[in-house]
């Protein structure tokens, strides 16, 4: 009884007959094997204690337990990345062309998190300039030691590896300390003796974990790269992050690629510098032998030691009318135990569920955002972003007062370039966006709206243009570059009009409502269309998801007319 007590979850007591009496001690012969809660002098026995011990405890956490629901983080969270200071949680994400880079949220129960700021958030941090879509910024790592916090990441076609700094992780951060451009996903560990060991994936599909020392104060590195692991022979052993654990040096790394075949394999040593021994029950993560689970993908983790014990964070995505999925790689929590024999286990061995058992940490929910974008102040929430770096004389909160004002620019959501957009992750499956637009186009190269960016090739936008010098809204579906268009029946009356968007998990359906009139259907499209597997056909994997926006363009030339939005709502109805 006292060894399996940890997994009852309810507690009977019951009496017996006179002749099986609980008094005596057991096993007697012909007597039925009673649990003998009290000794021949009616004291209580040790198993009455643990009986009664196992009774109210559970009695006391049948009331506080609390769930969770995974995804904690849904929508494009990818390559999650956490750092524990105190009370307080933070995580990073990857944001690849999109400026600002690597978003930071706070969290106090791991559960319940808000965005605080962007690490990068200035240009001298971070050019995206020609970056293609799924390009840019590679799976950041935030640590935090002695007083600063550290953001280490990599410019994919850009300048590579760098980290920055942060008193507050809120910002502002400093200024990026260049690397060697070698390899992708880097990595920090900083050891008790005051060494900083910087790891990260080098080879390509074939790498493997290289590992150098780090010197802080000239931000240069140390001694050659030395090859750790080569991880249990997936494709791209990728992501790495060293932990020292009770005198054991553990590398945890993904394998696999990010997606289907995704895993999460470790190695252990008795030096951070090797040789690592692979853990016998790799993957210690994985759907792949799960088709069918609603959660694939999963890898790409970190952990974190709390008052509960060890956590991890990973991504993955939620696939929709088959092996689709389209609002990006998401971010996943389990509870990781340690075995008999040292080696990490996630969630117990068990597939990862949507609704599972919360971190025992005081509950700390934020404040819920506003379905209402307004535009009466000067600065938006942090998770608005451009494409790339913004031409910022292109938005303007001050020339309408309460408007956002859009200028179209010659470059449109086609290029790789900065066209004038400004946009949100989707982060349910379920939701509606809208927006009120006032627009009058001098020229039919002028266009403005609200757009569904998946990237250049992949996009679909519902606007306001002149048609034989008529304004008509339109939808039009970009698919691999190619267009197709459809005109509203008839022109727009003079006005104002309000454009949405109702998502679910299989389809969009895009409305326009005329200043005084009815909402109107202009058409609908399959969420599949804008999937990262239907976007990658031939073109190399997308890393993103789906992002709201509104848009402005003149298409070749400067617009004349500028596009003011009155509000932008976003509500969202299923995760």
């Amino acid at each position: 009884y006292l060894k399996y007590r940890d997994v009852v979850d309810r507690v009977t007591f019951w009496g017996v007959t006179d002749g099986d009496s609980w008094l005596n001690n057991f096993p007697i012969r012909g007597r039925t094997n009673y649990p003998l809660l009290f000794d021949r002098r009616g004291e209580p026995k040790p198993a009455y204690h643990a009986v009664l011990e196992t009774a109210h405890r559970f009695s006391k956490t049948a009331e506080e337990t609390r769930t969770f629901q995974n995804p904690i983080l849904p929508g494009f969270h990818a390559d999650p990345s956490l750092c524990r200071v105190g009370d307080d949680y933070y995580i990073v994400h990857s944001s690849f062309e999109y400026f600002p880079g690597v978003p930071i949220l706070h969290s106090r129960d791991l559960i319940n998190w808000r965005q605080i700021g962007n690490v990068l958030d200035r240009k001298s941090q971070l050019s995206l300039e020609k970056v293609p879509s799924s390009g840019g910024i590679f799976a950041p790592t935030i640590r935090y030691h002695d007083g600063l916090f550290y953001m280490i990441s990599t410019v994919v076609w850009g300048g590579g590896n760098f980290y920055v700094t942060a008193k507050d992780p809120a910002g502002p951060w400093s200024d990026p300390v260049w690397l060697d451009r070698a390899g992708i996903d880097p990595s920090l560990f900083f050891d008790e003796d005051g060494t900083v060991y910087y790891h990260r994936q080098v080879g390509g599909e074939r790498g493997y974990t290289g590992q150098q020392m780090l010197n802080l104060q000239t931000g240069e590195l140390e001694g050659e790269m030395v090859e750790l692991w080569r991880g249990t022979g997936g494709i791209w052993p990728e992501g790495p992050h060293l932990y020292h654990v009770n005198d054991t040096w553990y590398l945890m790394i993904s394998e696999g690629g990010t997606s289907y075949g995704h895993k999460v394999t470790v190695a252990r040593s008795d030096s951070p510098w090797g040789p690592f021994e692979s853990n016998p029950d790799n993957p210690i993560l994985t759907h792949r032998h799960l088709p069918d689970h609603p959660f694939q993908a999963l890898g790409h983790a970190d952990m974190v030691e709390t008052p509960d014990g060890w956590w991890m964070v990973f991504l993955g995505f939620r696939p929709q009318g088959g092996r689709y999925h389209h609002i990006g790689r998401e971010t996943f929590l389990a509870p990781v135990t340690w075995s008999d024999d040292g080696w990490p286990v996630v969630n117990n061995n068990e597939p990862i569920s949507e609704t599972m058992p919360a971190p025992r940490l005081a509950e700390h929910p934020w404040p819920e955002e506003p379905i209402r974008q307004k535009f009466d102040a000067h600065q938006l929430p942090p998770w608005w972003q451009y494409v790339r770096n913004p031409v910022e004389a292109n938005y303007s909160f001050s020339e309408r007062l309460g408007w956002l004002r859009l200028k179209g620019a010659a470059e449109t959501l086609k290029d790789r370039a900065s066209p004038t957009f400004l946009g949100r992750r989707q982060t349910a499956l379920s939701c509606r966006l809208a927006s009120r637009l006032c627009f009058d186009p001098t020229h039919e190269n002028e266009e403005a709206g609200i757009v569904l960016r998946g990237n250049e090739r992949y996009h679909t936008q519902l606007g306001v243009r002149l048609v034989n010098d008529r304004r008509h809204v339109f939808l039009r579906k970009v698919q691999g570059g190619k267009e197709a268009v459809i005109l509203s029946p008839e022109p727009l009356p003079d006005g104002d009009v309000i454009l949405s968007v109702k998502a679910e998990p299989l389809s969009y359906e895009f409305f326009y409502q005329p200043q005084g009139g009815d909402a109107r259907c202009i058409g609908s499209q399959s969420t599949r269309e804008l999937s990262s597997e239907w976007m990658s056909r031939g073109a190399g994997m997308s890393f993103t998801g789906v992002y709201f926006g509104m848009y402005a363009t003149g298409n070749g030339s400067s617009s004349e007319a500028p596009a003011d939005f009155a509000w932008f709502d976003y509500e969202r109805n299923e995760r």
